[in-house]
């Protein structure tokens, strides 16, 4: 253990040409966050991701106004990084340095250099010292620098506050575990802005992530500009919603890239030592490319309409010259912006139907001597594999790209799980591990009905956490082809910098903390004790975190017909992560850092309104208040969210109303596309004689290739179909069949109301829709039961 510190304030050095007023307020922050800073320091320094190496040491150093940041004349390495950190300090904290070229390492101030003989020579690396006269950063890199510089910022940030700090005295020696640390963003489903892309730039080099994948075209959407080929972007990257033009959803969605904009990220991106890596989706996902030139590169000659449906369509590049012309000059324009090694040309999900019933594409496997379409794929992306290697770049693609022979030149983008990355290693393949069980975060971060859109399967932080990229069975030879790792935020319901932020963060943390630290470094409850400090920085640059990992849920324990016989309930608080002290209220007050800590179930007369909130030990707020109403109403109530899924299905999605609304309150409607069914489980049947049901209208707006035949229709009895109340089973008797109104409009809500047979006891109860298959979707909202002592509640 370090030697501790005394608490006393201990003798500062001034410079004659230090004001008094500097000395007064260095000493007055040092004796009154001393034992604080010395105990952070002695227990975990607040940094993510954790450093290979952190030695904390003895004493702090004050920073405030005076304090000069300096780096020595010509040293252009040196001069950006401290640029960089004077920018983010400035920015989150509010407190301005001075920059200046300069070999005076003076007392107080931070000094950078580039040292080609420092002590850390692994890539990347770079060594910060802190002590009390000052803090020093080498590397003999111009990226070490920027890393260190990114440490310290992280160092002087972790409280969270304004102006003047101190920051724990160190040695760190550190670099990153793998080469490629990414994040991908998906534009094409949702268009994002280019200040929302370069927040997503700042929270990468806030956490030492160096790959930045653009995934540029798909079916719905063309975003990059190429010269040769204007309608790309006039055609391609614009489309016509569901229900466009009525309850906010636009008349138009699209948008795209011009080329100034896209040297402008690069530039941005590199500056903070990010690499741009463009994906342009082929052989499947051009829809939006053959929408807008269905003669050179479309397979069946038709022109579609730029795709509004999410999921997999059947459109293809064509196989011959032409669409290799047409790529290639793509490609010609790309590669001029873009200066990475590897582009990516994804290669997923390319359902072949279109190539299978063409005569000339079958025609041309024929003269190629290639058996079946996966090989065709494979031969597709091999020629454009050499294209790119005659112009200095690799080619990357999705784990698709393996199934008809790995392609000569290819490295590997493992989705469907690890396997591809496995068996691309072995084949001596470079790989990069983006698995969607563990790097896809458009799915939620917890079960709770308080989520916004997205897929309902939960990616929890510490699943994401607990990932490791390089499999057992690998030898060393083979584990030297593991690139690195990738999270991937596809968008089609993330429409909002707000939906952004929300699924990046704290995942994001905890995927760059696989990234760059040692895997013997990695501690699931040191990772949860350094959080608060990342929540502190949240608040202070203004980011909308979830914090749902962290929020209370309320729980009523026990059969609701014997709660409300007794007017009285059980109620039981925990979070996701089982971290910090969970604080609660029970008469209507806002619960805070003095309310009644959760130490045990607890009783309470109905009515009442259970509040609660999460602390960090360190008191700071992990999560905002949550409430819930436990009274007669609520009890016979399940809203979106508290649904179940039924025996045969699965409730896979949480839509939107709309597609492309963008507010992040837009009410949300847990679906299963292939069974239009829910369970409310364990309804309280006794005395209940009719049930009300808030409902909505959405858009079918799902590509299910081969998949469509699994959508199962059931026997409607009236045009429209109706919504059936079944008891205990979706074949038990049906309670109610309520005919669902007229009309294909999207996104209009509406009720229903019906009566019920007399029942007693709890039973699970299944509502399934019999409307039409080729129509809108239906959404559940609310199901009230309703008894004399009840009413309808909204």
């Amino acid at each position: 253990m370090p030697r501790r510190a005394s608490c006393a304030p201990g003798r500062w050095p001034v410079r004659d040409r230090v004001s008094m007023k500097r000395f007064l307020l260095a000493a007055l922050l040092i004796q009154g966050m001393a034992c604080l800073v010395t105990a952070q320091a002695e227990t975990t320094l607040p940094l993510i991701p954790m450093p290979a190496e952190a030695r904390p040491a003895p004493g702090s150093l004050a920073l405030d106004a005076y304090t000069m940041v300096r780096y020595p004349p010509g040293d252009t390495a040196a001069k950006a990084a401290a640029e960089y950190l004077a920018t983010e300090l400035r920015r989150s904290r509010g407190l301005s340095l001075t920059v200046t070229a300069s070999n005076d390492a003076t007392e107080g101030a931070i000094v950078l250099k580039t040292d080609l003989k420092a002590s850390v020579d692994k890539p990347e690396g770079y060594t910060l010292d802190v002590d009390t006269s000052g803090a020093r950063i080498s590397a003999r890199s111009s990226a070490g620098l920027f890393y260190g510089a990114v440490t310290l910022w992280q160092l002087a940030t972790a409280d969270g506050k304004q102006g003047s700090t101190v920051i724990p005295a160190v040695t760190i020696r550190d670099w990153p575990r793998f080469a490629w640390r990414g994040l991908m963003l998906d534009v094409v489903r949702h268009f994002h802005d280019v200040a929302t892309v370069k927040q997503v730039l700042d929270t990468m080099a806030e956490h030492k992530l160096n790959v930045f994948h653009w995934h540029l075209t798909d079916d719905q959407g063309w975003r990059i500009e190429i010269k040769r080929y204007p309608k790309l972007t006039s055609v391609g990257a614009w489309r016509t919603p569901p229900g466009a033009g009525t309850h906010g959803e636009p008349e138009r969605y699209g948008g795209f890239y011009t080329q100034a904009q896209i040297r402008d990220v690069v530039a941005y991106a590199a500056a903070r030592h990010i690499t741009v890596v463009p994906e342009l989706d082929m052989p499947g996902h051009a829809q939006a490319a053959v929408a807008a030139y269905p003669e050179l590169v479309g397979v069946t000659g038709e022109r579609p309409k730029v795709s509004v449906d999410w999921g997999v369509n059947p459109y293809l590049y064509n196989v011959d010259d032409k669409s290799f012309t047409f790529i290639e000059n793509v490609l010609d324009e790309v590669m001029a912006l873009f200066p990475s090694t590897y582009i990516h040309l994804g290669g997923d999900e390319a359902v072949k139907d279109q190539w299978k019933n063409s005569p000339a594409v079958q025609a041309k496997m024929k003269s190629l001597g290639i058996a079946d379409e996966n090989a065709l794929q494979s031969w597709f992306t091999d020629r454009l594999g050499d294209y790119l290697g005659k112009h200095g770049h690799r080619l990357i693609g999705w784990d698709e790209i393996l199934e008809g022979g790995l392609p000569r030149t290819a490295s590997v983008m493992s989705w469907r799980g690890v396997q591809g990355a496995i068996d691309a290693a072995k084949q001596d393949h470079d790989v990069v591990l983006a698995p969607a069980g563990w790097m896809y975060f458009d799915n939620l971060q917890s079960d709770r009905a308080d989520e916004p859109n997205g897929r309902l399967s939960v990616l929890a932080l510490e699943r994401v956490y607990g990932f490791e990229p390089v499999d057992a069975s690998l030898t060393p030879e083979q584990v030297g082809h593991v690139l690195g790792t990738e999270a991937a935020l596809w968008a089609e319901f993330i429409p909002s910098s707000g939906h952004v932020q929300h699924a990046l963060y704290p995942r994001v943390d905890a995927m760059s903390e696989i990234a760059w630290s040692p895997k013997e470094a990695r501690d699931w409850n040191g990772f949860l004790a350094r959080l608060p400090a990342q929540w502190r920085r949240y608040a202070a640059l203004g980011i909308a975190a979830s914090d749902t990992a962290f929020a209370p849920a309320i729980h009523v324990d026990g059969a609701v017909p014997a709660i409300l016989r007794s007017g009285k309930a059980t109620v039981r608080l925990d979070n996701q992560t089982n971290f910090g002290t969970l604080r609660y209220t029970t008469d209507g007050s806002t619960p805070g850092a003095n309310a009644t800590p959760y130490t045990g179930a607890f009783k309470v007369t109905l009515p009442t309104t259970v509040r609660a909130v999460a602390f960090a030990p360190d008191g700071t707020p992990m999560a905002a208040v949550r409430s819930r109403t436990i009274d007669r109403a609520s009890l016979l109530t399940r809203r979106n969210g508290e649904f179940t899924k039924c025996p045969d299905g699965s409730l896979g999605l949480r839509m939107p109303l709309l597609p492309d609304l963008g507010a992040m309150d837009t009410p949300v409607y847990d679906v299963d596309l292939f069974h239009a069914c829910w369970l409310y489980p364990k309804a309280p049947l006794d005395g209940v004689s009719g049930i009300h049901v808030d409902m909505a209208r959405l858009a079918r707006n799902y590509g299910l290739a081969h998949d469509q035949s699994k959508v199962v229709s059931y026997p409607a009895k009236t045009a429209n179909g109706e919504l059936e109340v079944h008891q205990d089973t979706c074949a038990g008797p049906l309670l109610a069949s309520l005919p669902l109104p007229p009309g294909k409009a999207l996104g209009e809500r509406f009720s229903l109301d019906g009566t019920v047979p007399h029942s007693v006891g709890e039973h699970d109860l299944c509502l399934r829709v019999t409307a039409p298959i080729d129509g809108p979707l239906y959404g559940l909202g609310k199901v009230q039961l309703l008894d004399k002592a009840s009413k309808k509640t909204r």
